[in-house]
């Protein structure tokens, strides 16, 4: 197929009586690829002026020079020179040719960075967003629709997978959302105490942590903390089953991967978030108050009387009822950028950091609007 480069290759053009002749000879190889290069850039431009093509003088040719010839001449002067070639030859440029047909000219990089490339890659990545918009939505629609489905049918609970994503997601997390809210009650009390003091109104310390945490902390911490430890469980799970074709292969079998894989897990973390966000309520209120006893001397009792007379239920009731919103929304976006993934490690790894950065982004937009609303509507 490749012959030996016994002389650089050349293309040139010469006049005759039918017209200019464009005559290729010498060995079209790779280590004269560059020279050849610039030589069919430049012979691109007349390539009007052609009227044949005359390439007896081949010496020798490989994929590079096939690549460069495909570049050059037309599907019409292509096939003149695969009649006068060896059938090793024509294979290889035929080959060659097909897949130069099959780049997309649309999917090239252009080049330089004119501002029509900054606008073309506003509109792709507005197009993308679109496109990954409408999978999650879709992706909930089917969630929802399958829940549906399967509620009255106990056959179809896969109550096995509930009962162990609901391990993982809730009792496994406990101790890190416990000591995390700890401390960050500890620190909102601090701070509270350091600035209320100076203004004689130390025992609203009392105030600032339980409305914060009863009300906005408890569930926000708890939902960014499984965001970042479930969320991005569910899409490396779901992602490295993808890989393996585990999920074509529930596929064959005939099952739906939504009931199988994204129901069981959607059910446990909207168990267990709310679970999470008491726990998280509590140990925030429990921080606060060992900083109130230490340094502004609010006894727990006078503590939790406080909150008894001071903070309305329906601020803890305000925060729970975000914890199943958030809870779902984690789940689906996990599942979806799993689902998402491709048959590589790299893609598994890239859905997944995107699953934690969208979860947390998502519950932060979320909870801004949800606390918009609520002020709006004086609750």
């Amino acid at each position: 197929m490749i012959a030996a480069a016994d002389a650089p290759g050349t293309s040139e053009i010469v006049p005759s009586a039918d017209g200019p002749i464009l005559r290729i000879a010498g060995a079209w190889t790779l280590p004269h690829c560059r020279a050849l290069a610039a030589h069919v850039a430049a012979l691109r431009e007349r390539d009007g002026d052609i009227a044949a093509v005359d390439a007896s003088g081949l010496s020798g040719l490989d994929t590079a020079g096939a690549g460069l010839l495909c570049t050059l001449l037309s599907d019409q002067q292509l096939e003149t020179v695969l009649a006068a070639q060896a059938p090793e030859r024509q294979a290889l440029l035929r080959t060659v040719r097909e897949a130069h047909q099959r780049i997309d000219p649309s999917a090239q990089t252009p080049d330089g960075y004119m501002p029509g490339d900054i606008l073309e890659h506003i509109g792709r990545t507005t197009v993308a967003f679109r496109d990954h918009l409408v999978g999650v939505c879709g992706l909930l629609g089917l969630t929802l629709e399958t829940f549906a489905r399967t509620l009255f049918r106990p056959g179809r609970w896969r109550m096995t997978s509930f009962v162990a994503h609901l391990e993982r997601t809730g009792l496994d997390a406990l101790p890190i959302v416990a000591l995390l809210t700890f401390l960050v009650g500890a620190v909102v009390a601090f701070l509270g105490a350091t600035v209320l003091t100076g203004f004689g109104a130390s025992i609203y310390t009392v105030d600032l942590v339980a409305y914060s945490f009863l009300r906005e902390f408890g569930v926000l911490l708890a939902a960014i903390l499984v965001a970042g430890r479930t969320s991005s469980a569910f899409a490396a799970q779901i992602g490295s089953m993808r890989a393996n074709e585990e999920v074509d292969a529930i596929r064959v079998l005939g099952l739906s991967p939504v009931e199988l894989l994204v129901l069981p897990r959607v059910l446990a973390l909207l168990v267990a978030l709310p679970i999470l966000a008491f726990v998280a309520m509590i140990s925030g209120l429990a921080g606060g108050m060992i900083v109130c006893a230490l340094k502004l001397d609010i006894s727990p009792s006078m503590f939790l009387s406080v909150i008894e007379t001071n903070v309305a239920l329906r601020h803890f009731l305000i925060g729970m009822a975000k914890a199943p919103v958030f809870a779902f929304l984690i789940a689906v976006i996990g599942c979806n950028e799993g689902f998402r993934a491709g048959g590589s490690a790299q893609s598994v790894g890239e859905h997944t950091t995107s699953a934690v950065v969208q979860s947390i982004f998502v519950v932060i937009v979320v909870d801004a609007i949800a606390a918009l609303f609520c002020m709006e509507m004086g609750w």
